[in-house]
């Protein structure tokens, strides 16, 4: 009996190892094979999955694990997640793209704020 029982567990153990090489979960693969078209960012014109988009630059970590743990908790349907990834991440593409215009101004800012910060040390010196 206790070799059977040594068999079993084994078996249970070969079996949990092969089950973990793989180490995704259903809710994972199915997030990683649902992909959307989003028309924002550099994912314009691409099928993106849900699983990338999750794990992109406009997904804060905060965000990507509520969202993670309400889906594998069943919180949420994947049609839910796909809505709110969707939309965060069109959102933040968008305010990323009204921030880049911006970036050249700041830099026109910052150079006469260098040239006067130049110029007091020569008053300094007078």
């Amino acid at each position: 009996i206790t070799v059977k029982t040594s068999n079993k567990d084994t078996g249970t153990a070969a079996g949990e190892k092969d089950d973990e090489s793989p180490k995704e979960e259903p809710w994972e693969t199915t997030l990683k094979t649902t992909v959307v078209n989003i028309e924002a960012g550099e994912f314009q014109g691409h099928k993106v999955s849900l699983w990338d988009l999750l794990h992109s630059r406009y997904i804060p970590e905060e965000n990507r694990k509520e969202l993670l743990e309400l889906y594998e908790a069943g919180e949420l349907t994947l049609e839910q997640v796909k809505t709110v990834v969707s939309t965060i991440v069109t959102r933040a593409a968008a305010a990323a793209a009204r921030a880049e215009p911006a970036a050249p101004e700041n830099d026109l800012r910052a150079e006469p704020a260098a040239t006067e910060a130049e110029a007091t040390p020569s008053h300094g010196d007078r």
